[in-house]
């Protein structure tokens, strides 16, 4: 069984940053593709970002590229999202998730372990 603890949310001003993590147990992290994820209040989860399982290819929702950046260090079992310039349209719950293979995917159905998520709010 795979676990995945997302921390770092908070408040912030818009124009600020933010950096999440997301700890996963377990020793085959390597191997596998991991994914951001979010989810505003009454709207659908959305793809945010997605890393292959080297930290090599990197993929973006159209809506963060330039802004956000995700990372992985394979050798603490951990996957980053930094994010920068910060718009209050970004404000949303924050989960990492796990694809289900090495391939870099972007759609939910894709990814079989999940966290229980970070709040990110920004404020105008």
């Amino acid at each position: 069984q795979v676990q995945l603890v997302e921390s770092g949310g908070g408040l912030v001003q818009a124009g600020g940053s933010l950096r999440l993590s997301c700890a996963a147990s377990g020793r085959t992290f390597s191997r596998y593709a991991m994914g951001w994820f979010r989810q505003a209040p009454e709207k659908e989860r959305e793809f945010v970002a997605a890393i292959s399982r080297s930290g090599g290819t990197t993929t973006y929702a159209d809506s963060v590229k330039g802004r956000f950046t995700i990372s992985r260090d394979n050798a603490k079992n951990t996957v980053y999202l930094q994010m920068n310039s910060l718009k209050p349209e970004d404000t949303a719950v924050y989960y990492c998730a796990r694809a289900s293979g090495a391939l870099l995917v972007t759609a939910g159905y894709e990814y079989d372990y999940w966290g229980q998520g970070t709040q990110v709010t920004v404020s105008s």
